[in-house]
């Protein structure tokens, strides 16, 4: 049976270094390799150091490995996996290739060079049967393959990994005419489910799929733009959101990429695509060729088509003015069919809404995505063998919300065609004979899709919102499906109904969504409104409400386990704080963060920090104020998981508990962790005769807190918000080691909930949120 427990990168740049990272994050063992340098640095002759110290002949991967360490944002899980990585050089440790399973080529895309490395350095030390791969970015693999022996060829294809790896889903895999076509399978397995990738099959074109494709959306935007007379900041306020695409749009994309390689990818795809009826739009304008002149690259020079002043008013942003050469200050560009489709969250809704409309902004989107859409289809079967490769490439790969293929669908194929004949552009005749490309309620193949459960009639009950879902073999699943999945009276309800639905008709309980955020919290909407009409009891029955949703998951009769992704924050760390155990998807950015609205967790957050830190000291039969200590950062602080891996540091996650990789199998994971569980399931009973740490341990943490404002790290209200949240979770104002209850916590945090409530600068905290969508320090 094929295994890969050890890998190796030969090339430490950045591509090659963030590579080895996450299969570090994935617990596969790593060497990195780099040329050794020509001659010492003067800090290494200084040191009295030589080209034979392999301190000197390592420094090049060694450095890349530092790197990795502080990298922002973390290429790491967690930075104790920089351990699984061991640097070297080609010249001294290319025997250590033989201990691999898997070998990635990733230095400069340079044919030769990649050609000699390959047959030099590899070919020599690579073990009978281990996968060999280049991660070019567009190579020909059957002309790198030619550098090959024939034994080799068979275990030799493209591994495209999109920067960063750890971030970005996306791996093009491309065979060449001699790859085995089993190895190519159980590379895109692997990949798939130990490294958490969206796998997708390209073809030996130039630049494969997501780049061919998304390039040219790029560059006939510019076109588009240019002949429309708009300017950058315009054109982008279109090719984001409003049509299905991320916030970084075209030009914030370019930026972030970098000018000077999307002149290199553009000249590079003119160079090599002499068949393509579109080449000529791979040329880049004359202003883009001036650009990368003046050094105007983007995010790596700090000025590219935005850039930042410092005025005295503050931070100014800017954008290019192609016509003049010069920088203009930021206009914010109001369309009104922007306007419409900000309002809209469903994003084929949204898409079909902007190019609906009438101004000059919706014909912009529409001739873009038009021209895209269309050099997208005339692309099958060239770049890909089926419309869901592409799709999802340039989901994963570009961050689009819907690949071309479903914006088809979204806008309607006959309209589309009619439309765009009607404009004079020559439309495909396949595309004429298409009434749809996706059935209603077809998923991709290997992902488990709730909104396809329901309309197979998975749905048992449902409000505004959340639904309680039948995943099957007796597990039931809560869905929230609120704006952002903001905790509300809805979601609370459908608590108590999905717990009751598992214990009496089944076997436990999945509490999961597909949405983009797993939970953003309470809503503050509804918060805000209650505190300006000074509804002080509604909003204590609301806490008791919440409270109550959390104990009920905490004691169910049946096992409950969370499934929490990307966002999980406030309320929606609550809930997974009371499950039997949690499974969430590696990526997720988990934390109690009330105190930046100017309140604590009260849905049950800071009761069962304090639980956990009691609990942890009789186990250790210690002292409870390191533990304790701990807990109470977490929450003044507002601490925000890096990765779901930073979880176990922070005492959420317990032994037991499991991280997913592939948010694909998240749901399915955490459905077998239930079953798992559900075979010997205790359930337990609300927890009495706690150890209260009391009040000498608030007062040694206020002292803390005391010092902390005295050195200027936090403000005055931030002391007293500080103060509180000691208060609570140290057990109150009684002697330590008094037996308290866990309803007793829930009713110290209730009170000190709604007591802060009331605070003006709490009022301000919650509105600057809700208006600038960060955190106040007043």
């Amino acid at each position: 049976m094929r295994r890969i427990d050890k890998a190796a990168v030969l090339g430490a740049g950045v591509m090659g270094a963030t590579i080895a990272a996450h299969l570090a994050n994935a617990g596969i063992r790593v060497l990195l390799l780099d040329i050794v340098p020509q001659k010492p640095s003067a800090d290494e002759k200084a040191a009295g150091r030589t080209l034979a110290d392999r301190e000197v002949r390592n420094r090049i991967a060694a450095a890349a490995l530092d790197s990795l360490r502080k990298m922002k944002p973390a290429a790491f899980y967690s930075p104790g996996y920089a351990s699984y990585i061991e640097a070297g050089n080609f010249e001294d440790d290319a025997g250590k290739i033989r201990e691999c399973d898997w070998v990635i080529e990733a230095v400069i895309e340079n044919m030769e060079i990649k050609k000699t490395l390959l047959a030099d350095t590899v070919v020599p030390n690579l073990k009978e049967g281990a996968v060999l791969s280049t991660n070019t970015s567009g190579l020909s693999v059957n002309e790198l393959a030619e550098s090959l022996p024939e034994g080799v060829r068979k275990n030799f294809l493209v591994t495209h990994f999109f920067n960063p790896p750890r971030y970005m889903r996306l791996v093009e895999i491309v065979s060449a005419k001699d790859t085995d076509p089993e190895v190519a399978a159980f590379m895109a397995g692997f990949i798939s489910r130990r490294l958490g990738k969206g796998v997708v099959y390209a073809k030996d074109t130039p630049n494969f799929i997501a780049n061919r494709i998304g390039v040219y959306a790029l560059y006939n935007c510019i076109r588009n733009m240019m002949e429309m007379g708009m300017t950058v900041e315009e054109a982008d306020a279109v090719a984001g959101p409003a049509t299905a695409r991320p916030k970084s749009a075209a030009f914030r994309t370019a930026d972030l990429v970098g000018i000077d390689t999307l002149l290199h990818v553009g000249n590079n795809s003119y160079d090599l695509l002499v068949s393509d009826e579109e080449r000529d739009i791979f040329r880049a304008p004359e202003f883009v060729r001036d650009m990368v002149k003046k050094g105007l690259l983007g995010n790596k020079s700090k000025q590219g088509f935005y850039r930042k002043e410092r005025k005295e008013s503050g931070s100014v942003k800017l954008y290019y003015d192609y016509a003049t050469g010069s920088y203009v200050e930021s206009r914010r560009p109001k369309f009104a069919s922007l306007d419409a489709a900000k309002r809209i969250d469903d994003p084929a809704a949204r898409l079909r809404s902007t190019v609906s409309g009438k101004d000059q902004a919706a014909q912009f989107a529409w001739r873009n995505l038009r021209d895209t859409l269309i050099y997208a289809f005339n692309r099958m079967p060239e770049i890909a063998d089926d419309v869901v490769n592409i799709d999802c490439a340039m989901k994963w790969g570009f961050n689009w919300e819907l690949g071309p293929f479903e914006m088809l669908d979204a806008i309607g194929v006959k309209h589309f065609a009619e439309r765009a004949e009607s404009d004079g552009v020559k439309v495909p005749a396949g595309l004429k004979t298409v009434e749809r490309f996706y059935r209603h309620g077809q998923g991709r193949e290997g992902r488990f899709d709730l909104s396809i459960l329901k309309s197979n009639g998975g749905l048992v009950e449902k409000n505004a919102g959340a639904s309680v879902l039948d995943l099957g073999d007796g597990v039931f699943c809560l869905e929230f499906h609120s704006k952002m999945n903001a905790i509300g009276n809805d979601i609370l309800s459908m608590v108590h109904k999905a717990v009751r639905r598992a214990e009496t008709e089944g076997a436990g309980l999945v509490i999961a969504n597909q949405g983009s955020a797993f939970s953003a919290g309470a809503n503050l909407m509804l918060l805000t409104t209650a505190i300006a009409e000074g509804s002080f009891d509604e909003i204590a029955l609301t806490v008791r409400n919440f409270q109550k949703a959390t104990m009920a998951v905490k004691y169910a009769r049946v096992p409950v386990v969370a499934a929490p992704h990307n966002l999980a924050l406030g309320g929606g760390c609550e809930i997974c704080l009371h499950s039997d155990a949690m499974n969430p998807h590696a990526e997720t950015y988990m934390g109690l963060v009330e105190i930046g609205v100017g309140l604590l967790p009260a849905g049950g957050g800071t009761k069962e920090m304090a639980v956990r830190a009691i609990r942890m000291a009789e186990d250790h039969e210690t002292d409870v104020s390191p533990f304790l200590f701990k807990n109470f950062m977490n929450i003044a602080m507002a601490k925000v998981s890096t990765s779901a891996v930073e979880l176990q540091s922070m005492g959420f996650l317990r032994h037991g508990d499991a991280v997913t990789m592939n948010i694909d199998r998240l749901i399915p994971d955490a459905k077998r962790k239930v079953l798992a569980l559900a075979a010997n399931y205790r359930p337990s009973l609300p927890l009495t005769g706690l150890k209260a740490p009391g009040r000498s341990v608030a007062a040694s943490i206020k002292s803390q807190l005391w010092n902390m404002k005295a050195g200027g790290f936090i403000t005055d209200y931030e002391e007293h918000l500080g103060k509180v949240i000691a208060d609570v979770i140290t057990g109150g104002d009684v002697p330590s080691g008094t037996p308290i209850t866990e309803e007793y916590l829930l009713e110290l945090e209730r009170e000190a909930f709604v007591r802060l409530c009331g605070q003006k600068k709490t009022f301000e905290r919650i509105r600057h949120m809700l208006s600038k969508g960060k955190a106040l320090r007043n």
